[in-house]
């Protein structure tokens, strides 16, 4: 049988060019693989580095809930920044001529604050830095929608310039306000007032929510977000400002959680949480510790809702004046001696004094102790920092709770610069606008020193009853001069 031949296969040059390429593409796979396992292994790096540093940040948080480790709090915190600065910069993608420069202007900046703003400058300077985090989120979160992004990502920078600006401008009221410039001293706003700002809110949630690239609408909320910030501070008065912080604090680092959605930042996400949840929980012990609600500090007004005894009334023919001589004489041998910081501690940089005083105390063999309301002094914790800075050794500070029901112990309480955090009116007098808020129970103590400039009301505007009180002593002065000579006289006892 005869056999038959398969005609030749033909292969086109079409074919022929195919094959190459996939050959040439196939051969291109390892290089691939290898590329990708690069970026899939800097990518672990990069959230590894950040794990790290969100570590350091819950332990640091964790630290600086008491006093005596509170520098090793704040010391793995700034590690954790470090971290995270650093894995970013070495994932790439960065203009180091514009990081350079930046880390000049801000350690330059950095280095002139430490050496130029005094401790009891701390309140202003805490504003300040709040206002400079919010304005940083909204540069960051504008440079991205110029640059075009999604549309969930357009919402975050729209939330993130909200949010942001009014941290801005709010801080910077709030600085005013503490330092006590003329123009923002004392509360001020205009009817309707609330209403605007309930616009201003509605208008920027609408430009948010209609963001799109170009960053048209982006300017426009910001220009809206920063007159709304202005509008929600300069109602609120001085007193209230530890609050005003707290919560400008917390409005800060949800700017920047609302940023690293933006640029899809996992740690500035992780960063931002985690200040604004504590600026939030700081912002609710403070209102629980002035017995009123966030929402009154912001939009209510401080005032008493019955009718309040006249400082005529209360005073007259009841003061009892004393002297520097006096009160040395008094403190000559006593066994237990609290004393309670205030604002006035702080206006008169009377820290040191009052640790040179509380040295003294010491040395003749009585016991010294500091009682520390939550809300006393300008921010939170404003009294624990004054202290700290004169070295004064962090078991003598004792919190409101601990030190309340020891009072009645106390042979001396010596009150600097405070007043409505010990006026007793706060549990007797239910239509006092300081109704029901926490005090300290100097009132119980065997002698109250009372030292300030004059009977002027604290922020509640009412007469303080203790001033009349049987056991209780005013020693008229500035705090610092009044310690001062106070220390003399001691000496020469």
């Amino acid at each position: 049988m005869a056999q038959t031949t398969a005609p030749p296969l033909e292969i086109s040059e079409g074919t022929v060019d195919v094959v190459e390429k996939v050959a040439v593409e196939v051969a291109k796979l390892p290089a691939v693989a290898t590329d990708v396992a690069k970026v899939a292994t800097s990518s672990a790096r990069t959230n590894f580095g950040y794990l790290v540093a969100a570590i350091l940040f819950i332990l640091g948080i964790k630290g600086m809930t008491h006093p005596r480790t509170a520098v090793r709090g704040n010391q793995l915190g700034a590690i954790g920044m470090l971290v995270a600065v650093v894995i970013t910069l070495l994932a790439g993608g960065v203009n180091w001529s514009v990081v350079i420069i930046g880390m000049a202007v801000g350690t330059a900046g950095g280095v002139w604050l430490a050496n130029t703003v005094q401790m009891t400058q701390m309140p202003q300077l805490v504003a300040l830095f709040n206002g400079f985090g919010g304005i940083a989120s909204v540069l960051v979160a504008g440079a991205e929608v110029l640059k075009g992004t999604d549309s969930v990502a357009a919402f975050a920078a729209g939330l993130t310039g909200l949010i942001g600006s009014v941290t801005f401008t709010g801080s910077l009221i709030a600085a005013g306000k503490l330092q006590e410039l003329p123009q923002f001293k004392k509360p001020w706003s205009f009817s309707g007032q609330q209403a605007v700002c309930a616009a201003l809110l509605a208008l920027a949630l609408l430009f948010a929510w209609g963001m799109t690239d170009g960053g048209g609408e982006y300017f426009f909320l910001v220009i809206v977000s920063l007159v709304l910030g202005v509008f929600l501070v300069t109602p609120i008065g001085g007193a209230d400002m530890p609050v005003v912080i707290a919560l400008l604090n917390s409005y800060s680092g949800l700017a920047a959680a609302a940023a690293g959605f933006v640029i899809n930042n996992n740690v500035l996400i992780i960063a931002g949480s985690l200040v604004g949840a504590s600026g939030l929980i700081l912002c609710n012990i403070m209102c629980k510790a002035m017995n009123r609600s966030l929402t009154n500090v912001l939009f209510g007004k401080f005032e008493a809702t019955g009718e309040s005894a006249s400082a005529d009334s209360v005073y007259e023919g009841k003061i009892k004046r004393t002297s520097a001589d006096e009160v040395a004489m008094m403190l000559d041998g006593v066994q237990r001696v609290v004393i309670v910081p205030g604002y006035g501690l702080a206006v008169a940089q009377a820290q040191h004094a009052v640790r040179d005083l509380a040295n003294l105390l010491e040395a003749e063999g009585a016991t010294v102790e500091y009682a520390i309301h939550p809300v006393a002094g300008r921010m939170p914790g404003h009294m624990n920092v004054l202290l700290a800075e004169a070295d004064v050794p962090y078991d003598q500070l004792k919190e409101m709770d601990e030190i309340n029901p020891t009072f009645a112990q106390c042979d001396v309480a010596i009150v600097i610069g405070a007043n409505d955090v010990v006026n007793p009116v706060a549990d007797t007098d239910p239509t006092s606008p300081i109704a029901g808020m926490p005090i300290l129970n100097v009132s119980e103590a065997r002698t109250v020193i009372m030292i300030k400039r004059s009977l002027s009301p604290g922020f509640a505007g009412i007469p303080n009853p203790l001033f009349a009180a049987d056991n209780c002593l005013m020693l008229f002065g500035d705090g610092k001069k009044v310690l001062v000579d106070l220390i003399a006289a001691l000496k020469e006892n």
